[in-house]
């Protein structure tokens, strides 16, 4: 199968996120030096499935189909011959004044930005976004089934929008959900409830959504059909925001951040996980399931870290959350998108920029976490956040995002520079006012460390039963602790246990 345009295939590839930037440079190098296909070249590198490499070349066959049909379009409409007023044009300067105008310029070759290929709920028709920053114009899925200009976003929709987040906010919600065709709605305290009565429009949830962005998130949002990004307001806060294009219209989903970091102490944790912000070398994993608090939990340790040492931090997130002013220490944060194209370049660079700790917002794939555990081996104490349910998974999911000849050898990095694993849930107490943390914790020393070595992860809850004097604990334990306190119905525990026998009053 034919590879012409290469770049345009790689690009789309990219923009698909099924490889990241350093991947295609890789096989482009090896394009260059050997020949040959590119797409042959990503699956032969691993890098692409063969199914992946097919939705990129159908993607592709879209892409050009577009630009040809563009171009015909362009070349059908007549051009108004010379001296000839047309009504949409601005005023010409007298015929004296100038000579023969020159010939329009020809359109740009580049080809449109390559857009997703449509789910069946998608096939509508499509919207023209102008071009922005000298890149090509994209195409999005109309709402209703409707062709339609992009609104005209003024700051009347942005008052609207935070006054929105406010009434979410005083309420104490986590999250804020703004959807098409739905009354507001938060999360309080896990649960998802309703506020007021009246729906918001899709024209009015548009705008809205489009005024807490700049031109060039417009464009990524445009081009993508989604984005993450950080949202400040004044005396309000920050927050971690997605929007997204759904069948209905136009949706946001902003959580929440506080203007300060938390302290251990604010958010019911136990001062003892304070002792791992001591290390000075190795991995610290905070862990859980979406809306449990790692990102909060995170964000308290590296403040105690900012206080007590003289170091330089290093983080690395999308988007960026906590703000981290510098203390004591120098902290440096990293947006990927805007400030590094992604966790692995920025991890690459990280250890040439003198960094004493790096913080990671989240170990996404096999070139992250093997770039964190050699940053953790050569000197840097590293604080990543996993989503796994448990310390077994987390140890399981570390080696196994590795191919089957190299997990040997990974078993013996992570026996050796893990340091911790604190995995939590957020459980609603009985009188629903508020969260609890669980927490299930493992710390590394000599007998898990043999455990991991040997493939014996199935041994280790045990040991957490059994470690309570070196602050390790299980999940069950923890959740028990709390129904027995008669901080948490035992209903509620059950919910987040392993086995319920463990959880008193059955």
């Amino acid at each position: 199968m034919s590879d012409s345009p290469a770049p345009l295939l790689g690009r789309i590839a990219l923009h698909l996120k099924l490889i990241s930037m350093d991947q295609l440079a890789e096989a482009t190098h090896r394009q260059g030096t050997a020949g040959g296909n590119l797409g042959a070249i990503l699956v032969e590198m691993g890098h692409l499935t063969e199914a992946q490499l097919q939705q990129v070349l159908r993607a592709r066959q879209q892409v050009v189909a577009r630009a040809k049909a563009k171009q015909t379009v362009e070349q059908s409409v007549p051009r108004p011959e010379a001296g000839a007023a047309s009504a949409s044009s601005p005023p010409q300067a007298p015929a004296a004044a100038v000579a023969d105008p020159p010939p329009a310029p020809e359109p740009n070759p580049a080809p449109p930005a390559p857009a997703r290929a449509p789910t069946p709920t998608e096939q509508q028709p499509a919207a023209t976004v102008p071009a922005v920053g000298g890149q090509p114009a994209a195409t999005v899925p109309a709402t209703g089934g409707r062709t339609s200009p992009a609104p005209q976003v003024g700051s009347a929709d942005a008052e609207a929008l935070i006054a929105l987040l406010r009434r979410g906010v005083e309420a104490g919600a986590s999250d804020i959900h703004v959807h098409s065709r739905v009354p507001l709605r938060i999360r309080l305290h896990g649960r998802f409830e309703q506020v007021g009565e009246a729906p918001i429009e899709p024209e009015q949830a548009e705008r809205m959504l489009l005024a807490a962005l700049d031109d060039e998130q417009r464009s990524l949002f445009h081009e993508h059909g989604e984005l993450d990004f950080a949202y400040s307001v004044p005396e309000l806060g920050r927050f971690r925001a997605n929007v997204f294009r759904q069948q209905r219209g136009m949706d946001g989903v902003f959580r929440h951040i506080p203007a300060e970091a938390p302290s251990l102490e604010d958010l019911g944790l136990p001062s003892a996980l304070a002792k791992f912000t001591n290390y000075h070398q190795g991995l610290v994993l905070l862990t859980g399931p979406a809306n449990c608090g790692k990102s909060s939990t995170m964000a308290a340790m590296v403040d105690i870290i900012n206080t007590e040492r003289r170091e330089h931090i290093l983080t690395i997130e999308d988007p960026v959350e906590y703000l981290h002013p510098s203390k004591r220490c120098i902290v440096n944060q990293r947006n990927v998108g805007s400030h590094t194209g992604s966790f692995a370049r920025a991890l690459k660079g990280a250890l040439r920029e003198d960094p004493d700790v790096i913080v990671i917002g989240e170990l996404r794939d096999l070139e992250t976490v093997s770039l964190a555990l050699s940053a953790a081996e050569t000197g840097h104490l590293v604080l990543g956040t996993l989503h796994t349910n448990s310390t077994i998974r987390t140890l399981n999911r570390l080696v196994g995002v590795f191919p089957a000849d190299q997990q040997d050898q990974i078993r013996n990095m992570v026996s050796e520079s893990l340091r911790a694993v604190v995995s939590q849930r957020l459980v609603p107490t009985a009188d629903g006012s508020k969260r609890l943390p669980a927490l299930e914790v493992l710390v590394n020393n000599k007998a898990i460390g043999n455990l991991i070595r040997e493939n014996k992860t199935f041994q280790i809850p045990s040991m957490l039963q059994t470690g309570q004097t070196q602050g390790m604990c299980l999940l069950d334990q923890s959740l028990a602790e709390l129904v027995q306190s008669g901080a948490v119905d035992r209903a509620e525990a059950v919910l987040h246990c392993e086995d319920p026998r463990k959880i008193p009053g059955a």
